[in-house]
């Protein structure tokens, strides 16, 4: 099924492998091509009304002051940190339960919905604390309301949902946590580098598991005298795992090799993982395109035949540190590759509009949720009109265009990296430095995009135009 969400990958790199004492998340967040992604900010607050989300209602608790990045469409978020420095991001990940419940709902028995992979990414920024307070705020929130879901614009059930993996992080430690229905695994990571994709993971090695995972994988046939392999007892055998496993094999070697060097894992490693398509090896290099992408590469491009069904929609690099001053996200809008990566410090007062656009619609039911359209507006559609221009087919030079974007966005990266704020005890000033480099972003991209001979307000896809909804 060519439109099943196959990507996203996101990764940790713990203070013995990283440049600085700090854990070090990143994550590109692969959606379908054209689902516009801003990024939302939301001050610290009491609990209040209760949460109306998708498909179920909860109670509401106080919430940490959070930073995330959003489909338009969504509450949740795919990745996200808050005020304590904790980050989190999601994975689709298919498993024998996910495909029980596709199969008994297109048979007629339709699944009780649950709540969504992405409002559980928010939720545990707004409850936890640490990544382990975070932990058990999805686990329990996971087996109280389950999971089951369209997550998908448009898409029904049985298309759209998806089980999740998660990675949570802070300055101290990290966490991999598999779902699998209501039941889950996780294992605490406190050094090396760890990579997930959309796949499952832990093997024997959970070091904490729901009550009833053992029932789980025992009703799904697995052995009652063998150890249990969480990957092995419920990973999906209908779902083919070459898309997801090259990924994270390349993510780990590249991850390896700036860890052995020695300045370590630092944020330009980062942004090279999560720009990879697969250079320096026999199946990529300056032959890639991006119109007609042969292979799902961690920097994620759609093809016209849906073999690769979606676009990075946006990628976050993090320094989760516990030093004095202020904590930086690296955030950029559609695929890294001919993206920029935009510094936005945690403890900003408020966001540039640009960033926040398009705003939330008045529905959070995917299945209901109008398209997207473009808007010059919104830094996402900015830059998702970029891209568009890079890889115009009537052009054929993708390679030279993106070579022309990166020297450009390298250069304004490397002075941003020079001229972040050491303090955090004036957020205006941070808002302030924020909106100042994204005035620098914002022209330079519109100025590439004329080179390329695009009109900034006139969509260059004609599935983003008004008039195509």
């Amino acid at each position: 099924m060519t439109s099943r969400p196959w990507s996203c990958d996101t990764f940790v790199a713990l203070p013995d492998t990283t440049r600085r004492p700090a854990v070090l998340f990143g994550k590109n967040s692969d959606r379908p091509a054209g689902e516009a992604q801003p990024l939302r900010h939301a001050p610290a607050r009491p609990a209040g009304e209760p949460l109306r989300l998708a498909y179920v209602t909860l109670d509401d608790a106080p919430a940490y002051a959070h930073i995330g990045s959003a489909p338009y469409w969504c509450w949740g978020y795919e990745m996200g940190v808050n005020e304590r420095r904790v980050a989190i991001g999601n994975e689709a990940v298919f498993t024998r339960p996910w495909a029980d419940a596709v199969a008994r709902e297109k048979a007629g028995d339709h699944q009780r919905p649950g709540v969504l992979g992405m409002e559980l990414v928010r939720l545990g920024l707004e409850r936890g604390g640490t990544a382990r307070e975070a932990l058990d705020v999805i686990t329990s929130l996971l087996e109280r309301y389950g999971q089951w879901g369209s997550a998908t614009v448009g898409a029904p059930h049985a298309d759209g949902a998806y089980d999740n993996a998660y990675v949570l992080a802070d300055p101290h430690e990290a966490w991999v946590l598999e779902t699998l229905g209501r039941d889950w695994a996780a294992r605490r990571i406190t050094t090396g580098v760890t990579p997930v994709s959309n796949e499952l993971s832990l093997r024997t090695d959970a070091d904490l598991t729901s009550r009833g995972l053992r029932d789980a994988a025992t009703a799904a046939g697995w052995p009652a005298d063998r150890p249990l392999d969480v990957a092995d007892a419920f990973t999906d055998p209908g779902t083919p795992l070459q898309v997801s496993h090259i990924r994270r094999r390349r993510a780990r070697q590249l991850l390896a090799e700036g860890a052995a060097t020695a300045t370590g894992v630092g944020i330009g490693t980062a942004k090279r993982v999560l720009r990879d398509h697969l250079e320096d090896t026999f199946l990529g290099g300056p032959s890639f395109d991006a119109a007609r992408p042969d292979f799902h590469t961690l920097c994620m491009h759609e093809h016209p035949s849906g073999f690769t069904w979606g676009n990075t929609a946006a990628s976050l690099i993090v320094e989760l540190h516990a030093e004095p001053g202020p904590l930086t996200l690296w955030w950029c809008p559609t695929t890294p590759c001919t993206g920029v990566y935009l510094p936005v410090p945690l403890e900003v007062e408020t966001l540039p509009e640009a960033l926040t656009l398009p705003l939330p619609g008045p529905s959070r039911d995917p299945r209901d949720h109008p398209r997207a359209t473009h808007d010059p507006a919104s830094v996402w559609w900015q830059w998702q009109h970029l891209l568009d221009a890079a890889k115009e087919p009537g052009a054929r030079d993708f390679t030279a265009r993106a070579a022309r974007l990166r020297a450009s966005f390298d250069a304004l990266e490397a002075r941003w990296a020079d001229a972040l704020p050491t303090s955090a005890d004036d957020p205006a000033a941070l808002t302030a430095f924020t909106r100042g480099c994204l005035d620098e972003a914002r022209a330079e991209a519109a100025a590439l995009a004329g080179e390329f001979g695009a009109d900034p307000a006139r969509a260059l896809d004609s599935r983003w135009a008004a008039s195509a909804v």
